[in-house]
């Protein structure tokens, strides 16, 4: 959602519906399949995704700050990516330099909110199984390829992610805020995964 009339709507009616604020969840996110390398990659898609993964997430931290403060603090929990802590080998520019961006905003939003009870934090996913994930992977070689690099070779699941979402939007982490948390599958942690 990159409207700034619709986000704050958005939000306008949880507080109707709810009574308040207190823990913000932004996942926003989009791969084009036209997001290569820097040379090769078009400003239109770059926008694109830029306006999404990053816009969005900036939109939604405008306007849950202001009721987060009203409810006294409360969490905002950013979805980030992986591929914010390492470059991918298949060229994918756009997405991997917004989730760096969106790493960069939560340790701002972190940062400034603190002492005003809001804490922020990034989630960081690697590969998990969901529909886009299942576009990308769509024959045996891309499949192998991408399992070959994460130590428990296997993808994740959409459950394990939402565990550690709730996780940081919990009083589990109640001293956790300008942090991003990987659930990869040690992806990011490993060098080689097996073999000589």
């Amino acid at each position: 959602m990159t409207d700034d009339a619709q986000v704050q709507a958005l939000f306008a009616t949880a507080v109707e519906r709810f009574g308040h604020l207190d823990v913000s969840f932004h996942n926003a996110g989009i791969l084009d399949p036209h997001d290569h390398g820097p040379t090769d990659t078009s400003l239109d898609v770059w926008n694109r995704v830029m306006a999404v993964n990053v816009t969005g997430v900036l939109l939604c931290c405008r306007h849950a700050i202001p009721r987060l403060l009203g409810s006294g603090g409360g969490v905002i929990v950013n979805m980030a990516s992986v591929s914010s802590w390492v470059g991918a080998a298949v060229p994918q520019i756009a997405y991997t330099t917004s989730k760096g961006a969106v790493l960069a905003l939560t340790r701002e939003v972190a940062a400034q909110y603190a002492r005003s009870g809001i804490r922020a934090n990034a989630l960081c996913p690697g590969p998990t199984r969901t529909p886009l994930l299942e576009i990308l992977v769509t024959d045996e070689e891309r499949r192998e390829n991408r399992l070959e690099h994460i130590p428990l070779a296997r993808f994740g699941e959409a459950h394990e992610v939402a565990k550690a979402a709730l996780f940081l939007a919990s009083d589990l982490s109640s001293y956790v805020t300008g942090a991003s948390l990987l659930v990869d599958g040690g992806l990011s942690a490993t060098y080689l995964t097996h073999g000589p």
